[in-house]
């Protein structure tokens, strides 16, 4: 077997598979192809370490949103009961010692390329392989090109005229210095209240002079109510992972806790109004399963988001910024629904302010600061958490050319297209984990992905096994899985939320398409099973020139 040692050594290598990223999926990924299979593999990751999304967040207050004793590896007993997470959402750096601790126990940093940065992955027509550039001028050859740059890793700076006159320092949350950023003193910016800008503003607050948010699209949020985790409940998972893991892979989201099975209308106000207050309380993403309905009924959400938007006003003593805050615009969880700590509770702070950029829109940023239709804030230091070209970003920056030198970009140029969320007509050979297309985002992201890497591991078996030497998704079946991820999404209130990257939204000039399968794990799941036992169906399978 090659390893990633031994291509150091010269300028080309040759593996079976080329992994790109080295985060949840690229590790597993690795492990089932070396370690299962028995093939060669090396994972190309642009960082200087694992963890992909992880290694790069790493924002004040940056966290988890599954809960921890969820967000990991389900395929190996040893190491589920060998790990002990320290709190109910885990937080940036433990998850990179997750991660870390993964790639150590199952050996997999030596088949790991770091400080290599994919800059383009040619098919080559002729003799079914890929030819993976790097930005040093390696090329690493491969029959299989298996991408694992996660849904939200190409990160989104706005466009906003005058940056680069700005005197201060600007950061991007999903870039930020692992150094970290001093506010001691200073006064700050942010722009962006999605997940990411709603835990980042209370751990700003506290330690800037003052702080400014620039809110362009109000958002619900629920309390994360994070906390240490006790030793009762740690011992608990361990015993019981097992079933936990079962309640897991039968929900539609991947998460450790069921929908429970009543409608809004099932009950009296008052009750509807109690059994609110109790998930609020509880705390965290389990408050959208506390009826069946919430993401199906406008009516039913609309009492969801009256609760929520209540909450605010109750909890941000300015009835200015309360308006404001609570003036929402799309149903509970259309969008991603954040979780947070303290963040209502910070703009009752006498260090902070809130913009409202729907009444007065950002003109430019100046050598001072953000200036407002109504105002120029002057400002030393500018957050941008303003998110990510999900989805479809972080593939287009592998310049990544197919069959007939199709160019990927091109190919989805009207919006992206693929057959399950794992293959695209035009590109033999190449998978893509948790890809437009599949539950993704819209689901606990270990469940999902290692789901995804099962597939691709056990396609690639059947593969070596009957001789066949490239699988290609055909496009008629990638139009009709296109068709089923429409009517998913319309069966939900999700596309209420014209604004939500979901959409693709939040960068100018990306085609509106809804990107993730809203079908639901469990469903989505089944139907990838059977894609495999009825012999792949959907993809073209060619033998090699000798069997054919």
């Amino acid at each position: 077997m090659l390893d990633a040692a031994t291509s150091s050594a010269s300028q080309s290598a040759t593996f079976d598979a080329v992994i790109v990223g080295a985060g949840f999926s690229g590790l597993y990924q690795l492990h089932c192809l070396r370690n299962r299979l028995g093939l060669s593999a090396v994972v190309l990751e642009m960082a200087d370490g694992v963890g992909g999304t992880w290694y790069w967040n790493r924002y004040p207050g940056a966290r988890c949103d599954s809960e921890s004793h969820s967000y990991c590896y389900g395929f190996s007993k040893e190491l589920l009961e060998e790990w002990e997470w320290s709190e109910r959402y885990p937080d940036h750096a433990e998850i990179r010692r997750y991660l870390n601790h993964v790639a150590d126990r199952f050996d997999l940093k030596r088949d790991i390329r770091f400080n290599t940065r994919v800059v383009s992955a040619r098919y080559d027509d002729a003799a079914n392989l890929w030819h993976v550039a790097t930005a040093s001028g390696e090329t690493f050859t491969a029959t299989y090109l298996i991408t694992a740059v996660g849904c939200l890793s190409s990160a989104n700076v706005p466009n906003i005229p005058g940056l680069a006159d700005f005197k201060g320092r600007w950061y991007h949350t999903g870039e930020w210095p692992h150094e970290g950023v001093d506010f001691t003193g200073k006064r700050v910016g942010q722009i962006g209240t999605g997940s990411t800008g709603i835990q980042a503003a209370p751990v700003i607050a506290e330690q800037a002079a003052h702080l400014t948010v620039f809110q362009r699209t109000a958002n619900y949020s629920v309390p994360a109510r994070n906390a240490p985790l006790t030793r009762e409940f740690v011992d608990y998972v361990k015993r019981n992972h097992p079933e936990i893991r079962e309640t897991m892979l039968g929900t539609p989201n991947g998460h450790p806790f069921v929908i429970e099975n009543r409608s809004v209308f099932d009950v009296s106000e008052e009750e509807r109004l109690a059994l609110y207050e109790e998930a609020w309380e509880k705390g965290g993403l389990q408050f959208r399963a506390t009826f069946r309905d919430l993401t199906t009924s406008k009516a039913a959400n609309d009492t969801a988001a009256e609760f929520l938007k209540n909450k605010i006003r109750q909890i941000v003593k300015d009835p200015a910024k309360a308006a404001i805050l609570s003036d929402i615009d799309h149903p509970y969880a259309a969008k991603r629904p954040p979780i947070d700590t303290d963040y209502f509770e910070t703009f009752n702070r006498d260090n902070v302010s809130l913009v409202d950029l729907r009444k007065t829109p950002i003109e430019r940023i100046t050598e001072r600061g953000i200036k407002t239709t109504d105002a120029e804030y002057e400002l030393d230091i500018i957050v941008f958490a303003t998110g990510f070209d999900a989805m479809t970003g972080p593939l287009f920056r592998l310049g990544i050319t197919g069959r007939d030198g199709l160019a990927l970009r091109d190919a989805w140029q009207a919006g992206p297209e693929t057959y399950l969320g794992l293959g695209v007509p035009g590109f033999p050979n190449m998978f893509t984990i948790t890809g437009p297309g599949s539950p993704s985002v819209l689901c606990n992201m270990p469940v999902a992905i290692e789901q995804h890497v099962d597939w691709i591991t056990d396609c690639i078996a059947h593969m070596r096994a009957n001789g066949i030497a490239c699988i290609e998704a055909e496009r008629p079946a990638a139009l009709q899985w296109s068709d089923e991820v429409d009517r998913a999404a319309n069966a939900t209130l999700l596309p209420l939320a014209g604004h939500s990257w979901y959409l693709g939204a939040n960068v100018p000039g990306k085609p509106r398409r809804f990107m993730p399968y809203a079908g639901g794990m469990a469903h989505y799941r089944q139907l990838c099973a059977d894609v495999a036992a009825k012999g792949y169906p959907g993809f073209v399978l060619e033998r090699a020139l000798a069997d054919a």
